[in-house]
């Protein structure tokens, strides 16, 4: 009779534990979804407040520490953000994405060594991932290690022959780094045809068309990145220097114009604007305008204002 009642109380333990721990699983994964929930909805602080629960609930929750991350990397805390990608990675090596987000939250400390490290330790687990590559490469470069990048965003690019933002981001590499500006036209041009509205691919196009002195074709991109933003002061203004480089000064001095309207506080446009009113003979104009970048912390080139102080038979 004894042993009958022990095995019955034995049997109503192990019950009882069984529906705790359903109950646990249970509540811990409606944490995680619910804060999977939140964090879709941009609710970054409740998130955090359901993943930390789950957490609680289950301190080797993997996939809490690793989204708890994510948010983190969102909201700029990226220490946070580091230390729950690697408690997740601690509790599963293998788990997707940990280490190429880690290597984003490096990344955004400024430390690219550390992020290519974190890049390469992801490509280990899925070497058919553009967009580790990708990021490796924009690393590689913000090193100005441009041969390294161009073979990353070409791997990128193998992989994904629509990544628009790896063709841009090759072309950047191959203009600022190694001097090929035609074949960084042809990766420029290949990024709109897949994404006609690349804002950032029209303007370093039209910057080097306009280097390349094919002042038409110059404008004509900063004419489309206008179209797309009509708010973009930094068009305006490259514009207006491509005005100026064919010699229409009162284009030039509309555009910088609207560059100052849109940003008063754009001391390159008023030292643009400046140059042109000093191209016209409009010396006092110039002068206001140099005055005006001068005192917005812009350092006016001394060959100009040598030129200007003649010109005008001013010294200031």
């Amino acid at each position: 009779m004894r042993r009958y009642i022990l095995y019955i109380l034995v049997l109503a333990l192990i019950t009882i534990i069984g529906c705790a721990t359903i109950a646990v699983e249970k509540t811990k994964k409606a944490y995680l979804d619910r804060g999977n929930s939140y964090y879709k909805t941009g609710n970054y602080q409740r998130a955090i407040k359901e993943y930390t629960q789950a957490i609680r609930l289950d301190p080797r929750l993997a996939d809490a520490y690793f989204n708890r991350g994510l948010v983190y990397n969102n909201t700029g805390q990226y220490d946070k953000a580091i230390a729950d990608f690697s408690k997740a990675i601690s509790i599963d090596p293998k788990l997707t994405n940990a280490y190429y987000n880690r290597g984003i939250a490096y990344d955004n400390k400024g430390n690219f060594e550390q992020a290519i490290s974190e890049f390469s330790k992801e490509l280990e687990i899925n070497p058919r991932y553009a967009e580790a590559y990708y990021n490796r490469g924009n690393a590689h470069g913000k090193q100005g290690q441009y041969d390294k990048a161009i073979a990353d965003f070409n791997k990128a690019i193998e992989i994904n022959p629509k990544y628009a933002k790896a063709l841009y981001n090759r072309g950047f590499a191959y203009a600022k780094g190694k001097g090929q500006y035609d074949q960084a036209i042809s990766d420029y041009s290949k990024a709109i045809e897949i994404n006609p509205k690349f804002v950032y691919a029209y303007l370093h196009r039209g910057l080097i068309y306009a280097g390349k002195n094919q002042l038409e074709r110059s404008i004509a991109d900063f004419n489309k990145v206008i179209e797309i933003n009509q708010n973009y002061a930094l068009a305006y203004n490259y514009r207006g220097y491509a005005y100026r480089l064919k010699g229409q000064h009162d284009k030039a001095i509309s555009d910088y114009s609207r560059a100052i309207e849109i940003n008063p506080k754009y001391a390159w446009a008023y030292n643009n604007r400046g140059t042109s009113y000093y191209s016209k003979g409009e010396y006092d104009k110039a002068w206001v305008d140099i005055h005006k970048a001068m005192s917005l912390g812009y350092q006016i080139h001394p060959g100009f204002l040598k030129a200007l102080r003649e010109a005008s038979g001013r010294q200031e």
